[in-house]
């Protein structure tokens, strides 16, 4: 798992390949169509797509000749889970300094 989640992270980490994947949650798209809004080739938007391919962000199928992108949700859920974790973290934290603040106001501290 962590080797896949480097993969994705690694992925996510340039803000272009955020922007396509954006881009992808409102259905598939072509790789024209995903240049669309980029000031670069589409040679350039390929090398992204094949980084987030490889990352199982997304997916490509294929409808007449055209092979168009689709988002893959599955890697997506693995950063939630992990990131999940964390937020336990800071939520017993947080919980831990309400417990602290209402004693010093309960002491007259406050």
């Amino acid at each position: 798992m962590q080797d896949d989640l480097s993969a994705v992270f690694a992925a996510l980490a340039d803000p272009t390949r955020r922007a396509i994947l954006a881009r992808l949650r409102d259905g598939e798209a072509t790789v024209n169509e995903l240049a669309e809004p980029f000031a670069m080739s589409t040679q350039a938007i390929s090398k992204h797509l094949k980084i987030l391919e490889n990352a199982g962000l997304i997916t490509r199928g294929r409808t007449g000749q055209a092979r168009p992108r689709r988002l893959a949700a599955g890697p997506l859920r693995e950063v939630a889970l992990w990131a999940g974790e964390y937020r336990r973290f800071w939520g017993e934290r947080y919980d831990a300094l309400d417990d602290l603040l209402r004693e010093l106001k309960e002491e007259g501290h406050g």
